[in-house]
């Protein structure tokens, strides 16, 4: 009797198919996760990368401790942040675009000359181009200047930028003005312009009654003689009230700085005004001339409107120089005429010469 082996069991339809299958799967899982798994490493890389670009320190600065950066005004992001990456204060325009936009700053970085240490991380440079930290410049006008002095200033400024025409004498304000790198001259020139208009009217609508001028041109003009008179800030009012007493009483001004602005303009003699220069005839020679020059002789501060505006109760008609850098004051031309006589004086022995017949003093004495 023959053995004979029992039927193999056929497998189910489809049952090989299915297993490889799941074996490809299996192995495009694997290799999905793998991917997804290398994926995450490169991005944290590339996250803990950015990390340190944007906290840590930045590039050293070219040349000494620090690295200077004009952004121009109106200067998109991208612009920004190449204008930084170029400077060499930035490793990454790229990076810094993207921090912007993340912290919000995006929408708040100002324009400027900015001043950044050497090897300053990102973060900082970030925080003080939001917050404006710019470099501040600043352009000093001392009172008592002529507009063509000013211009003097302004011409020599390396900070500012463009032309500016003169403007006309005493239409500015004396002050200390704040001004931007590559700042206009021309706009730096009309904003001491408006102060002085501002400053101007608001001591105008404030002023005394019964002042011997009638507009704000005059004041300013009398407020420019008494800063050329006097550089001691306590000694405008009593100035002022001299001339303005002049005026009411129709005695001349004569003031010997309106002598000098009639010669050179308001600049340095470096002398004395000579007896010819004092007889000669123009239109600023207040010892010839009755009431005020046609114009100011200079731009006078706050101070000096002031005093004119709202000038002391006095009856002093006369001043000179007291040898001490201020003034002594005087009533009558017969006390005036003493402390002339003293400061005659005062200026001989300065020269180390003999004691003469003091000269007759001028009317005015100023």
């Amino acid at each position: 009797m023959s053995k004979t082996s029992p039927p193999r069991a056929r497998a189910p339809k489809g049952a090989g198919s299915r297993r490889e299958t799941a074996t490809a799967g299996r192995r495009m899982m694997r290799a999905l996760l793998g991917a997804a798994a290398t994926l995450v490493v490169v991005g944290m890389v590339a996250l803990l990368g950015a990390a340190w670009v944007y906290n840590g320190p930045g590039p050293a600065a070219k040349g000494g401790d620090k690295t200077t950066v004009v952004l121009r005004k109106g200067a998109s992001l991208p612009e920004i942040a190449s204008s930084l990456e170029r400077g060499g204060v930035i490793r990454s325009a790229s990076i810094f675009m993207t921090a912007a936009k993340v912290t919000g700053a995006a929408r708040t970085l100002k324009a400027g000359e900015y001043e950044f240490n050497s090897r300053a991380s990102m973060a900082q440079v970030l925080d003080a181009v939001r917050r404006g930290r710019i470099v501040r410049h600043w352009i000093t006008i001392p009172e008592g200047l002529t507009s063509d002095m000013v211009m003097d200033i302004l011409n020599k400024s390396a900070v500012l930028t463009g032309s500016a025409a003169t403007p006309p004498e005493g239409a500015i304000l004396p002050e200390t003005y704040e001004v931007q790198r590559g700042e206009d001259r021309a706009a730096v020139l009309q904003r001491m312009m408006d102060d002085r208009d501002a400053v101007l009217n608001a001591l105008w609508a404030d002023r005394a009654s019964s002042l011997p001028f009638s507009t704000k041109e005059e004041a300013v003009i009398l407020a420019s003689i008494v800063e050329k008179e006097t550089g001691l800030a306590e000694e405008r009012p009593r100035v002022a009230a001299v001339f303005v007493n002049r005026l009411r009483t129709g005695m001349r001004l004569g003031s010997d700085p309106t002598i000098i602005y009639g010669i050179s303009r308001g600049r340095p003699l470096g002398r004395g005004i000579f007896l010819s220069e004092l007889r000669r005839l123009t239109p600023y020679n207040t010892y010839l001339i009755d009431g005020l020059p046609p114009t100011p002789i200079a731009n006078p501060g706050r101070a000096a409107l002031a005093a004119v505006m709202n000038p002391p109760k006095s009856e002093d008609l006369y001043f000179v120089a007291d040898g001490t850098g201020g003034h002594v004051f005087a009533r009558t031309l017969e006390e005036h005429n003493a402390n002339v006589a003293k400061w005659r004086q005062i200026e001989r022995e300065r020269a180390g010469k003999a004691p003469a017949k003091p000269a007759a003093a001028p009317l005015a004495g100023g």
